[in-house]
This record gives structure tokens, sequence and C-alpha cells, in this order.
């Protein structure tokens, strides 16, 4: 059989090797420190609906009220939160998963401290 060049033997796929790449912690961090600064909005709404001397200690500004110090405590939460778990998991695999389902839980609990016929059970006279 003249001209025929001998095929090679297929070639042996390379061994699997684990996924390269940056660490997923520093994205459950913002996601889980996001879910932490709504949780502390929702429990500072219903705090200031119970006490009217907390609500009047929020009132940082006299245009905005209480809401003025909601807001500036709970960012304070999540920029803290965001830091401190930002530097505990930088290097670690995270499942996304997990840190998702937990921000959603934060961010439910948050939510339901902001909504109104919640917050307005607490409200004090």
């Amino acid at each position: 059989m003249e001209g025929t060049q001998p095929q090679p033997a297929a070639a042996a796929e390379p061994p699997a090797r684990p996924a390269v790449g940056k660490p997923e912690g520093p994205v459950a961090a913002v996601l889980i420190a996001a879910g932490i600064g709504a949780l502390v909005l929702g429990i500072l709404t219903v705090w200031a609906e119970a006490s009217v001397g907390f609500s009047e200690s929020l009132a940082y500004n006299d245009r905005v009220g209480p809401l003025s110090g909601k807001t500036i405590w709970a960012a304070v939460a999540f920029v803290v939160g965001w830091v401190a778990l930002t530097l505990a998991l930088r290097r670690r695999r995270v499942d996304l998963m997990k840190a998702t389902v937990v921000s959603i839980v934060l961010l439910g609990l948050g939510y339901l401290g902001t909504f109104s016929p919640f917050f307005r059970i607490f409200e004090s006279e």
C-alpha cells in the first residue's frame, strides 16, 4: 500500500483539572452583606415604631426624620458586613447557591420589617 501514511494513534484526552479561577468568596460576601443591610433596616423600622424615644434618636435630619438614621445605619451595616465577610471569604470557594439563599432569607426578613402592616403591629402610642 504505497502512498498511504500510517495514521497516528488517537491522542489521549488530558486528565480533567479542577476549575481554576477566582474564588467565589467575595461574591458571596456582597450577597450576604446586602441581606444584612436589609435586615438591619427592617429591625430599625420595627424598633422605631415600638419606641418613640428610639425613633427620635434616629432623626438626624429634621426634614427627613427617623428615616435618615435608619438608612444610614443600614448602609453602615452593609459596608461593615461586606468588608468583614470579604476579608473572611476572600480566598475561599463558596457555594453561591447557599449564599444566595441566605441573602434572599435576610432580604425577605428585612422587607417584612419595612412592610407597614407588619411594623404597625409594634406601633407605640
